[in-house]
């Protein structure tokens, strides 16, 4: 079993890390204070190539792995988790679901402008009443004179309001099939008659990311617009759901990692009774757990990551097993490593001018979203066969 990086991957991590503490980090404090959409960040990420990296030079893409964009994921999220998730929502969430179940058409349509970062797609799964149980989903799309007539709402959707938005693909219900709803997927460009984004959340953290609900009011589209299989939208969007939850897990180990360098760094300059707090054992300890913790779950989505891209292993078992575990261990451990950084700043890592404040404040979602932790608790043990 190697362990070790390819060059590539050896490359794009030196050169994400490069960018994150050259173009990110110093953007992040301010991007966060005025909750800004940083969008001549996400222009230079377009130019370094970082929203096509999974994707084939055939649709514009860098012909990159998955692990090589969890990779890149995570060092962007060391600097900004906001800018983190603006990153593995357009590529994961976005882009990926047009690349593996589009048309030849819709690909050529949208992919040019997606996987160069120039346009932004979102994912529309979660609604008031339907989140982690997709299967109770509410917008509903009726099929008339050639086009979807889509009633209904979605909440806490990423980069759909950005003035570089081209659209979100959302799942609806579309009829009934042996006694079920039958689920699709339809993808609504910005501008569409009916389509509103509604006014941005008051969100606790990932201030530099964008997030709306969104409506769906007789909005029409063309029947072309269907993306893949009608009635395929659900197992669609779990595949989707599995490569998320890896990218998280990745953002997480960014956070935790930032975490582990800012109470490091501190624990050597702040004296306390003659010597640095890095001598105390009390701090050695708590920046010891942070390490081990930040190294355990870099592993597991390394592992997760190189699972997930072998070609046909996304749906299995073992990968949606690797999924459930490096997202639930790497979001609660970045949330210990968030909570002890602030502890060893003491009363400073209670202030926003110290970047450990809003580290805290970015990493609690990360156990919320792409299925909570306790849904990943669940997801885990029905494969264990219990």
């Amino acid at each position: 079993m190697d362990f070790e990086l390819t060059q590539e991957q050896q490359a794009i991590r030196d050169t994400c890390r490069d960018f994150a503490r050259e173009v990110v980090a110093p953007a992040a404090e301010e991007l966060d204070r005025h909750h800004k959409f940083g969008y001549d960040v996400v222009r230079q990420m377009g130019e370094l190539g970082l929203f096509g990296l999974p994707f084939s030079e055939e649709v514009g893409g860098a012909g990159g792995d998955f692990l090589s964009l969890c990779i890149a994921i995570e060092e962007i999220s060391r600097a900004d988790a906001g800018v983190g998730i603006t990153l593995e929502a357009a590529v994961c969430l976005g882009s990926s679901p047009i690349y593996e179940f589009g048309s030849k058409e819709q690909k050529g349509r949208w992919l040019p402008d997606l996987v160069a970062g120039r346009k932004l797609w979102a994912f529309g799964l979660t609604e008031p009443e339907a989140g982690s149980d997709a299967g109770a989903t509410k917008t509903r799309a009726e099929a008339r004179d050639g086009k979807w007539v889509i009633n209904g709402a979605k909440q806490f959707i990423t980069n759909c309001g950005t003035d570089i938005s081209a659209g979100v693909t959302i799942t609806a219900v579309t009829g009934r099939s042996n006694g079920e709803s039958e689920i699709s997927a339809i993808m609504v460009p910005t501008g569409a008659p009916g389509y509103h984004v509604l006014e941005g959340y008051r969100k606790l953290g990932w201030h530099s990311s964008d997030t709306h609900p969104l409506s769906f009011e007789d909005c029409e589209v063309p029947a072309e617009n269907l993306l893949g299989t009608r009635g395929g939208g659900y197992r669609q969007f779990l595949r989707t759901l599995t490569g998320g939850r890896i990218a998280i897990a990745a953002l997480s180990v960014g956070v935790a990692q930032a975490c582990l360098d800012a109470a490091l760094a501190y624990a050597k300059e702040r004296r306390t009774f003659g010597s640095p707090i890095s001598r105390h054992q009390a701090i050695q300890f708590k920046l010891a757990d942070m390490a081990m913790e930040a190294e355990v779950a870099r592993t597991i989505v390394y592992r997760a990551a190189a699972a997930y891209g072998r070609e046909g292993a996304e749906t299995s078992d073992e990968v949606r097993m690797l999924a459930a575990m490096s997202k639930l261990y790497a979001s609660e451990a970045s949330t210990r490593a968030a909570d002890n950084a602030v502890q060893i700043h003491g009363g400073y890592g209670f202030m926003e001018d110290y970047p450990v404040a809003r580290y805290w404040r970015d990493v609690k979602v990360n156990e919320i979203g792409e299925g909570t932790s306790e849904v990943q608790r669940m997801l885990i043990a029905r494969l264990l066969g219990t």
